[in-house]
């Protein structure tokens, strides 16, 4: 907790209980903040600001109503939706995303992705790795995890990876944490309290500082401890925790009150009630989160994920597609036009996707089950070669029958787009063992 207030009981010496407690709990896990952000830049390697945007489209999103329509199937199979033209001549996509196709030169579609394990679970768009993978001990780590190992803060203030999904109520969707990298490596949350936690509530940045001394008094009883780190890295990470607070940058990157409503607009306003869910199961079509996203990247962040409404249609896939995939398309060519006009498209890789496809046929409730052997995504900035479509499936979207991409080759992309050689990369476990990255290292060649 980063909350610093000016109530409750006091100590002899004036301190608030209540503030001793709070300044306390900037250790977690057994870690400090000043430690977690030591751990950070002592795996550091400070290179220019490659950051990737990840929207997870969790439930599994219906390939074939979105970027692999077959309108030439039979109607158990294709549909309502027909595709439109693009403005790249041959390439079309649903009716429902307009903007997208408006821009698709922008764009490449994936229409051939394989390599899930058919879970309702943000494991594999987090980590590329599968469930049967072996697994070190503690777990796989997110990529924004892997990130902050590999490369540290930008900026001090900035936490390297944040992740702006909410918390949903199917907790296999919430995104992963750092795994066998530890709590210094977790992602940032800045919803909820945490929001109202990162402004000085009822206290100056004056007499913040002059309670540094009850922070270097914990952090010296902890070095006492465990002997880990000496008193002057111990002093300037104590700088750099402190910043956190006292500085302004992230939280103004996320505070969307005073962007320009032009710019709002165009990202669309959030309807907590457009799904119809209560707000609690943390499903809604969020489109404030796009923006956020840009922002984030811009103040620092290396990775930020984002969860999108709900796409577990086993029913009325139709109804629900036509509130769903249409604020999808206005959110996502929002970001992406707005990286182009910031000058960001080649630093800022866009990846869009879900944990799998649906199944070809319609089942009697108007719905599409779980489809595991193809499904598709859309990729965009991070200096790659788009326009494109890569890969295609059979005539009713099945399977891959062209070039079937590899989820694991779609992470090899994006650390290639941030500098990142998987196939020398290694990152130590638990055990002190090198663990590469990823089993498959080979980026999409026709990206890159």
């Amino acid at each position: 907790m980063l909350r610093i207030e000016d109530s409750a009981t006091r100590f002899c010496d004036r301190i608030p209980r209540r503030s001793f407690l709070q300044i306390s709990g900037l250790a977690m896990g057994g870690l400090s903040l000043p430690q977690i952000l030591q751990a950070q830049q002592q795996n550091g390697q400070h290179n220019s600001h490659k950051a990737v945007i990840m929207i997870y489209l969790n439930g599994g999103p219906p390939h074939q109503d979105m970027f692999d329509l077959k309108p030439d199937a039979p109607a158990e199979i294709r549909g309502e939706f027909q595709p439109i033209p693009t403005n790249v001549p041959g390439i079309q996509i649903s009716e429902l995303m307009p903007r997208v196709a408006g821009m698709m030169d922008k764009f490449s579609i994936l229409r051939s992705l394989v390599g899930s394990d058919g879970r309702h679970d943000s494991f594999q768009c987090c980590t590329g790795h599968q469930f049967r993978d072996p697994k070190p001990q503690g777990g796989w780590p997110s990529m924004g995890s892997v990130l902050s190992k590999l490369q540290g803060p930008i900026d001090p203030s900035v936490p390297p990876y944040i992740d702006l999904s909410q918390k949903m109520a199917h907790d296999p969707y919430n995104m992963k944490g750092a795994g066998f990298l530890g709590m210094a490596h977790t992602p940032f949350r800045p919803d909820g309290e945490v929001m109202s936690n990162m402004s000085l509530n009822n206290i100056s940045t004056i007499r913040l500082h002059e309670r540094t001394n009850l922070l270097k008094e914990l952090d010296t009883f902890r070095k006492q401890v465990d002997h880990q780190l000496s008193t002057d890295s111990s002093a300037n990470f104590t700088e750099q925790a402190l910043g956190v607070l006292t500085s302004s940058r992230l939280l103004e990157a996320l505070d969307l009150e005073k962007v320009d409503p032009k710019v709002r607009t165009r990202y669309g306003i959030d309807d907590p009630k457009v799904l119809g869910f209560d707000p609690k199961m943390g499903y809604q079509a969020l489109m404030s989160r796009f923006l956020q996203a840009r922002r984030a990247v811009e103040a620092g962040a290396r990775m930020v994920t984002c969860s999108f409404a709900d796409f577990d249609y086993h029913s009325d896939n139709f109804g629900r597609g036509r509130k769903v995939i249409p604020l999808l398309d206005q959110g996502v060519a929002a970001l992406v036009e707005d990286l182009h006009e910031r000058g960001l498209e080649k630093d800022v890789t866009v990846l869009v996707w879900g944990e799998f496809g649906r199944t070809p046929k319609i089942n009697k409730n108007g719905g599409r089950d779980h489809w595991s052997r193809v499904h598709a995504g859309l990729m965009a900035g991070g200096g790659m070669q788009t326009g494109q479509v890569i890969g295609s499936t059979n005539k009713w979207a099945e399977e891959a029958v062209d070039r079937p991409v590899h989820m694991q080759e779609v992470f090899a992309t994006l650390y290639h787009n941030l500098g990142i050689d998987t196939a020398t990369t290694t990152i130590p476990d638990n055990n002190g063992r090198p663990q590469y990255l990823l089993e498959r290292h080979q980026p999409i060649q026709e990206l890159v």
